[in-house]
């Protein structure tokens, strides 16, 4: 099972990714109607989702090679969501149009992706563990 589970949380890494990826990408370059069902989307925050699509792949990716460093790039993407959360705060205070449900969205998006954060790093982890039992 320990050799399985980077598999597992990679998989469900690359599902959200493409998930965001699609709907993000959809409003961005206006695709399938997407953009006229959204209502008053934040571009900048629709943008930050598909950055952080990419970062998601990119994690994805160094956890079924094993590398260390894919907790850093889900860190790099918590941050990139903060600031967009924090730009659409000022949006709203300024009185800027936008859609209630962003919001919620917002805070679910950074939730998951500090989750996928803190399980990528018990995974390096364990791994390091291992390695140093088995000397290799």
């Amino acid at each position: 099972m320990r050799k399985a589970a980077p598999h597992i949380l990679a998989a469900l890494l690359v599902a959200f990714a493409l998930l965001t990826l699609f709907l993000s990408g959809s409003v961005i370059f206006d695709l399938f109607g997407i953009r006229a069902k959204e209502g008053n989307y934040v571009l900048f925050v629709v943008w930050a989702n598909f950055i952080s699509s990419l970062l998601y792949l990119a994690a994805a990716y160094g956890l079924v090679s094993l590398k260390k460093w894919p907790y850093q790039i889900l860190i790099v993407a918590v941050a990139v969501l903060f600031i967009a959360f924090a730009g659409l705060l000022v949006h709203i205070s300024r009185g800027g149009l936008h859609e209630t449900k962003t919001i919620g969205a917002m805070v679910f998006r950074i939730c998951v992706t500090l989750a996928f954060a803190f399980f990528c790093y018990r995974q390096i982890k364990k791994g390091e563990q291992l390695s140093k039992l088995f000397f290799f």
